[in-house]
């Protein structure tokens, strides 16, 4: 099970008020972009395996404010990120492959 690959859609939501919460912010985009792109300023694309996720969503768990944040974990169906339609400006092409760094 460990070879089976998933996408994701994470969007995250920081309070920046305090200069924690700036880094709060800081370290939950570093991890995102240690797993997947960056497609907005707080929405990522992950491709990854169940084991990969696991230690994703248990670094930003450990990384937010649980009172305080927002993180959403979107899983959709594999293809998703090269069936979705853009407007304006892309990021960069779709992803296939799982990425960490």
């Amino acid at each position: 099970m460990d070879g089976f690959v998933m996408e994701l859609l994470i969007t995250y939501d920081v309070e920046t008020v305090t200069p924690a919460g700036a880094r709060r912010l800081r370290r939950v985009a570093r991890i995102c972009e240690g797993y997947g792109h960056r497609v907005q300023k707080s929405v990522f694309e992950v491709t990854c395996t169940p084991k990969t996720q696991l230690m994703l969503e248990a670094a930003l768990s450990k990384a937010i404010d649980h009172a305080r944040d927002s993180i959403r974990v979107y899983h959709l169906d594999r293809g998703s990120f090269g069936r979705a339609r853009h407007l304006g400006a892309a990021i960069s092409p779709p992803h296939n492959e799982p990425l960490v760094l």
